[in-house]
C-alpha cells in the first residue's frame, strides 16, 4: 500500500528521517515505535501527506504522493491524533460528518453511515449530540475514530491515539480499536512509544531510532535475533517500566 525508498526529512541540519526504506503491506496493521525523537510521527505525516520527503521516492498504492494528487489521495486515508482534535464548536455527530457533508453526501447516506460507525465503535447515539467538551477523553477518541472512517478509508493513520487516556479506558479502547481493525481489514499504520501496544496491534512492528529504522518484525523476532544491540535494549527497558507498573 505504501512504499518509501530511501525517504530523507529534515528540519533544519537534523535528519528526522534518513534513507528510510519501508514497504507497508495492505490489509494489515503496521505499528512504529522508537524513543522519542526517532521519526515515527514524522514518517506518518509524510504517509498522510503532511510534509514532503527532501529525497527519496514515497508511493501510495503504485502513485507517488504528490501535490497534485494529494487531495484525491487523502480521500483514500483517515487520520487520527493524539486527544482526538475534534473541532469543539461542532457536536460529536457534526465532527464525523463533516466531510461527508462537505463532499454533497445525501442525508440518508450520511445517517446510515453516522449509525454503522457508532454501533462498530460502541459509542452511545445520544453522545452525537454532544459537544467534545461534554465528552469523556476517551469518548473523544471514538468520534475520532468515526471521523476517519467516515469516508470508508483503505487506509487507517493513527499517531499515538490512546498516548492520552489513563490505564482503564486505554485498556478499554485497545480491544475496542482491535476489534474495529479486524471486523474492517483495512491497512493500518499505528504510531505508539508502547511496546505491549505494538505487541497487541501489530501484525509488524518497525523499530526506529534517530530516523533509521532498526529491525522490522515480531516481538518474539527481536527477542530472537535483535538487530543490533539497542533493540534487546529497548526491549529490556520496556520490559522494566511494564514491571514497575508503568504503560500498559
Amino acid at each position: 500500500m505504501f512504499t518509501l525508498s530511501q525517504v530523507s526529512k529534515h528540519y533544519q541540519d537534523k535528519a528526522a528521517l534518513a534513507g528510510v526504506d519501508l514497504s507497508i503491506a495492505p490489509g494489515r496493521t503496521t505499528v512504529l515505535i522508537g524513543p522519542s525523537g526517532c521519526g515515527k510521527s514524522t514518517l506518518l505525516r509524510l504517509l498522510i501527506g503532511l510534509g514532503e520527503p527532501d529525497s527519496g521516492q514515497l508511493d501510495f498504492d503504485g502513485q507517488p504522493l504528490r501535490a497534485s494528487t494529494l487531495p484525491a489521495q487523502r480521500l483514500r486515508m483517515g487520520y487520527v491524533i493524539q486527544q482526538g482534535g475534534l473541532f469543539p464548536h461542532l457536536k460529536a455527530g457534526e465532527n464525523v460528518v463533516l466531510m461527508a457533508r462537505h463532499l454533497g453526501w445525501s442525508d440518508q447516506r450520511i445517517q446510515e453511515r453516522l449509525d454503522l460507525l457508532a454501533r462498530l465503535t460502541h459509542f452511545p447515539a445520544d453522545g452525537l449530540e454532544r459537544y467534545p467538551n461534554e465528552l469523556s477523553g476517551g469518548q473523544n477518541q471514538r468520534v475520532a475514530l468515526m471521523r476517519a472512517l467516515m469516508l470508508d478509508p483503505e487506509v487507517l493513520l493513527l499517531d499515538e491515539p490512546l498516548g492520552a487516556l489513563d490505564p482503564m479506558i486505554r485498556f478499554e479502547l485497545q480491544e475496542d480499536l482491535k476489534e474495529v481493525f479486524q471486523a474492517l481489514g483495512k491497512t493500518v499504520v499505528l504510531v505508539t512509544h508502547d511496546l505491549a501496544e505494538a505487541t497487541f496491534f501489530g501484525h509488524s512492528i518497525v523499530l526506529m531510532r534517530a530516523g533509521r529504522i532498526l529491525q522490522i518484525g515480531t516481538l518474539e523476532e527481536m527477542v530472537a535475533a535483535p538487530a543490533e544491540p539497542f533493540v534487546e535494549q529497548f526491549i529490556r527497558a520496556q520490559r522494566s517500566h511494564l514491571l514497575n507498573g508503568g504503560g500498559v
